[in-house]
């Protein structure tokens, strides 16, 4: 196995700021290897204001965010008066080459470090409105988990920060790694960002009357050109009560779904396989290599040989 260089990610806390979004970063980053961590505020070693009582000490000054890989804000509480430390050392990051990125309202502190000017942005479905009157030269997306835009990561709140840092851990290792950290940190499987906030049913109570044995057949069929019909026939309902039933359970529709795992799937055979891409194609169920390629760039950034290459350099 190839060692994995460390990358450097600098969680900056900004107060008043919730315990648990501190965590977030420790649980993802810290679960596997790759990653160096490092928790740092303009006030170091003295607890900070919090959200809930519980006390918060950041070790490291700002100092600390300098040559980071990934800046990670966390905190904030959507003020404006945020220290002008704070803002010159996230500005500072990001004119370095930082990937810099938000949990919840800590995408107030990027806006008035003027990152968020002409990007796409989100934050918790409650304070959405906020954010776009404060920040009118950002597109504020109201009902995605979390928004990577270029070099500028940001989420909703809570469990949404365990998503963004997934999908972080996927961007620079892959698929699989981010996977197992789900599986170790006992967190659901990698999410598209695109999935809603809020489902608004709720997912039904009693096993037999979700659709999970549906998701698990199909997932077992993937390269098998899956309809609705065909969904809707396993699941033993009409098209329109499963799609209904699809959106209150996952926040996405049936197709949509199917497509992201199959895009998963593309994801991970690239990383453990050297399977040529139109047979990669047709195990997935994305038809041709040209729809991979599609399906991969708008994923990962990439073209499905580089990013191969760059996640699995070693795989023969």
């Amino acid at each position: 196995m190839r060692a994995v260089e460390a990358h450097t990610v600098a969680v900056v806390v900004v107060p008043p700021v919730m315990a648990f979004d501190v965590t977030i970063p420790h649980m993802v980053f810290g679960a596997g290897p790759g990653y160096e961590l490092r928790v740092c505020a303009a006030e170091p070693g003295v607890p900070l204001e919090t959200v809930g009582g519980l006390d918060v000490v950041a070790p490291h000054g700002l100092d600390a965010a300098a040559g980071a890989g990934t800046v990670l804000v966390v905190g904030g509480g959507g003020r404006a008066d945020v220290d002008a430390r704070v803002l010159r050392a996230v500005r500072g990051a990001a004119s370095a080459g930082a990937r810099v990125a938000a949990i919840c309202t800590g995408v107030f502190v990027l806006g008035e470090a003027g990152l968020l000017d002409g990007r796409r942005a989100t934050t918790h479905w409650g304070l959405t409105a906020a954010l776009a009157e404060r920040f009118p030269a950002a597109t504020v997306l109201p009902d995605v988990l979390y928004e990577a835009d270029g070099p500028v990561l940001t989420s909703a709140g809570a469990a949404a920060g365990i998503e963004l840092c997934l999908h972080i851990v996927r961007t620079d290792r892959g698929a699989a790694a981010a996977a197992e950290i789900a599986r170790l940190t006992v967190a659901a499987p990698p999410r598209p960002g695109d999935q809603v906030q809020v489902v608004d049913d709720p997912v039904p109570a009693e096993p037999d009357a979700s659709l999970a044995a549906t998701r698990a057949w199909a997932l077992e069929r993937l390269a098998e050109p899956l309809s609705l019909a065909d969904l809707a026939r396993h699941a033993r309902v009409s098209t329109r009560t499963l799609s209904r039933r699809f959106r209150a359970e996952t926040g996405l529709s049936p197709l949509r779904w199917l497509l992201h795992r199959r895009v998963d799937r593309a994801c991970e055979l690239l990383e453990t396989t050297r399977l040529p891409m139109d047979r990669l194609a047709r195990l997935t169920g994305l038809g041709s290599a040209d729809s991979l390629r599609a399906h991969v760039v708008r994923r990962t950034g990439v073209p499905p040989s580089e990013y191969r290459n760059r996640v699995s350099p070693s795989v023969r």
